[in-house]
């Protein structure tokens, strides 16, 4: 900003070049959005106050002298927000090196920017009073992960309103099911389209929308389910007007729709190592939704959920993994005098079509512009099939290959003169070309990353086997001086778009046809090989054998396989309501994890036993507040230690092995709880914020008593993500030959025998 205007510099090497916006002064203490963009050469500026009613001003626009195109940054590559350091040397065409005032909600390349999570700052850098955002009541799914809420529901019935707005084609919006039956009901997008399945268990229902719905503005969806018959209705939020309704009969006689009250229902997503039924296309959503009511029940999607934040600003679809002889038709852009076309692409695959435009016959002559991979060159071909073209091809240096993996940026410019290609911003090739060669090009219809068969014929013979050759990633897509949204595609065929891959993705595990009323195993149940014993193994096969074969402690539960691993028992609520003597074994590692709790459906009274910071700490409420104390030692070096806990009506008290007795009083007469109790963590939809603890307990527990009674704990009265503990503590992962672990760069997900169930997950 300089005298209360706005400008953009930049330069590629070529020059300096200013672009100031010279028609609004942003001086004046207002909210003021600025939009600046750059593709290769040519940038755009535009300035808008974000309390003017005023329609905002068209932006200005230049273009950098020279041949340059692009930026050289890399990932030591500074970004300076509000100033520069004392130590930054100031281009000369700078004329402030400072900023006075509030800024917000930055972005680069359309990722936000953490203001307050800097890499270093000098000054004095406050907090505003005011912020341009307005308070949403909207979530925003990123695509990798979910919302999980619980709700009991009518068996005959199923009652779902939702909105949605999203510029993806694909994507789960819901998804409910049953961990013991076929019984399950789904909604999501696919190619843009809403489509609502449901299976009683005597066959599915499908019905899908005429229409497209990713057009990035709320929608809302109604779905009503009475025993067999679905009634779905989609309608842009609040014009009823434009509202589409389905209606239709499942098939077969069933008309149950059977779960338990505690199975999740997942909004937004589903867990990547989880089955789910075959008919279900997406697992994932990348966009937003509010309001979601269930038999007429609001919930907080942020609750328990990963992958959501608060608030709706979409992103735009920028990139295509074409895996499978795919393909991406977008609609062209009209030509002028000069047509630029940008982008960038990675493949391990040496030949293949990167970009096809076509022109409509004329005369019976087709005219055709074609970029392509050939023997891991790039090459690009202008022309009139069966007639004459021109061609240009770019080689990388000392015999390289452009397909190794990597990204390279590619720009082709027509204009009426030449046809050129600049790869990676060094390799630059050029061709003339036969006056009104570029004129006859008006393409009609343009296709990334391959093309359908029937369009196949409108290249070269020597190219059309190269049609559906191209596997890997496009990115970035400038035409007009634009990136492409490609989730407005015409139409796509054997592409992921929002990915940049260059193999194919682990497909996730689908649950077979024939479910029927067989429960899905408890990984908990699922017994382990033997070890293989080492008289059986070669001599080569000795030299990396352990010294010991590992052994089960058949009496020791281990939690911690997932943040709600846990068993439970039931109880008799009178039989600890004047006193409560808990005696357990732990091991464990870590810094915190729920051990123990017994309370009431809204903790009103409760006792809860702990790790906290490595020491095990007791709360209890009997009605009339908390106490709380803290063991004296830790407990989380990988050995066993005895816990003892002691709760009154006088006071609560903790041992650890013959530690000192830590003792603090407390006020009530009596426990009040619920005839359940907790061990090593909580379940989903479970409330612990009085407790102020959520996270199970990562590692052993065993011998455990209440008020002197065992708890057997290979007969609890439920259990989710529990195993067995090894008799020796040690680091790292015992695989015994019966299953694998899948890594990516979220989580590592650890799957068992025969049902190839997931039996443990860590994330980190």
């Amino acid at each position: 900003m300089h005298h209360g205007k706005v400008s953009l510099l930049w330069n590629l090497g070529s020059g300096t070049t200013r672009l100031q916006f010279p028609e609004t002064d942003i001086a004046n203490n207002r909210w003021t959005k600025i939009n600046a963009t750059r593709f290769g050469a040519h940038a755009a500026l535009s300035v808008h106050q974000l309390d003017s009613e005023s329609t905002p001003l068209p932006a200005v626009t230049s273009s950098s002298p020279g041949s340059s195109r692009v930026l050289d940054i890399d990932k030591n590559t500074v970004i300076h927000i509000g100033g520069m350091g004392a130590d930054t040397q100031r281009p000369a065409a700078l004329h402030s090196s400072s900023f006075q005032g509030c800024l917000g909600e930055a972005s680069l390349n359309e990722r936000n920017i953490g203001l307050w999570s800097y890499d270093s700052r000098e000054g004095k850098c406050g907090g505003c009073f005011s912020s341009p955002q307005a308070e949403e009541t909207s979530f925003y799914f990123d695509g990798s992960g979910f919302s999980v809420v619980q709700k009991s529901l009518r068996a005959t019935s199923t009652s779902i309103v939702l909105l949605f707005k999203t510029l993806s084609p694909g994507g789960l919006l819901l998804y409910l099911a049953s961990n013991n039956t076929r019984d399950f009901l789904s909604l999501e997008l696919v190619e843009g389209h809403v489509r609502l399945t449901f299976d009683l268990g005597s066959g599915a229902l499908i019905q899908t929308s005429n229409r497209k719905y990713n057009t990035g503005v709320w929608y809302k969806v109604t779905l009503q389910r009475n025993k067999r018959k679905g009634y779905l209705s989609i309608m842009a939020a609040g014009q009823s007007s434009e509202k589409e309704v389905l209606e239709a009969e499942s098939p077969g006689t069933a008309s149950d729709l059977n779960r338990y009250d505690l199975d999740p229902i997942y909004i937004g997503g589903f867990p990547f190592s989880r089955p789910i039924r075959r008919q279900v296309v997406s697992r994932a959503y990348v966009g937003c939704i509010k309001n979601v009511e269930i038999a007429r029940s609001n919930f907080d999607l942020l609750k328990d959920a990963y992958g959501v934040r608060k608030g709706c600003v979409l992103k735009a679809v920028r990139s295509v993994s074409l895996l499978s002889g795919g393909f991406v038709q977008i609609s062209p852009p009209s030509f002028s005098q000069e047509a630029e076309l940008l982008f960038t692409f990675s493949s391990v695959n040496q030949s293949g079509v990167l970009l096809a435009a076509f022109s409509d016959d004329r005369a019976h002559r087709q005219y055709f512009l074609s970029l392509h991979l050939v023997s891991g060159m790039v090459e690009a071909e202008l022309g009139d099939l069966g007639g004459a073209t021109r061609k240009v091809l770019v080689k990388k240096a000392n015999g390289g290959s452009f397909s190794d993996g990597r990204e390279h940026s590619v720009i082709i410019t027509v204009n009426r003169k030449s046809l050129s290609l600049l790869v990676d911003d060094e390799h630059l090739k050029s061709v003339s070309l036969m006056p009104g060669g570029f004129s006859r090009l008006s393409p009609s219809s343009l296709f990334i990353g391959g093309l359908p068969p029937e369009k196949a014929s409108r290249l070269p013979v020597r190219l059309r086997v190269l049609s559906q050759w191209f596997r890997g990633c496009i990115q970035h897509l400038v035409m007009g001086g634009a990136l492409v949204d490609l989730s407005v595609a015409v139409r796509y065929k054997g592409a992921e778009l929002n990915s940049c891959l260059l193999e194919k993705s682990t497909v996730g595990a689908v649950l077979p046809e024939d479910l029927d009323a067989k429960p899905t195993p408890d990984p908990a149940h699922l017994h382990l090989a033997p070890p293989t014993h080492r008289s059986a193994l070669t001599a080569a096969a000795l030299t990396c054998a352990s010294d010991q074969e590992p052994s089960l402690l058949p009496s020791a539960a281990q939690f911690g396989l997932s943040r709600h691993s846990h068993m439970t028992f039931i109880i008799n609520p009178s039989a600890v309501r004047k006193s409560v003597s808990v005696r357990m074994l732990v091991r464990s590692q870590a810094l915190d994890g729920l051990m123990f709790l017994l309370s009431d459906s809204k903790q009103m009274d409760f006792v809860v036993l702990s790790l906290k910071g490595g020491r095990v700490m007791l709360s209890a409420d009997l009605g009339k507040g908390p106490s709380s104390i803290v063991s004296s030692v830790a407990v989380n070096d990988g050995r066993w230690h005895i816990v003892s806990a002691e709760v009154s009506r006088k006071s609560v008290s903790v041992i650890v092995d013959d530690s000192p007795p830590a003792s603090i009083p407390i006020k009530g007469n009596q426990l009040d709880v619920d005839k359940t109790l907790f061990l090593g963590g909580l379940p989903h939809g479970v409330n612990s914020r009085r407790i102020s603890v959520s996270s199970s307990f990562p590692g052993c527990i065993r011998s455990v008593s209440l008020n002197g009674t065992t708890l057997d704990l290979s007969k609890p009265n439920s259990r989710d993500d529990v195993t067995s503990c090894f008799s020796k503590d040690q680091k790292g992962s015992y695989f015994n030959g019966s299953g694998h672990a899948e890594l990516n760069k979220t989580e590592v997900v650890v799957f068992g025998p025969e049902s190839e169930k997931e039996t443990a997950q860590a994330r980190f």
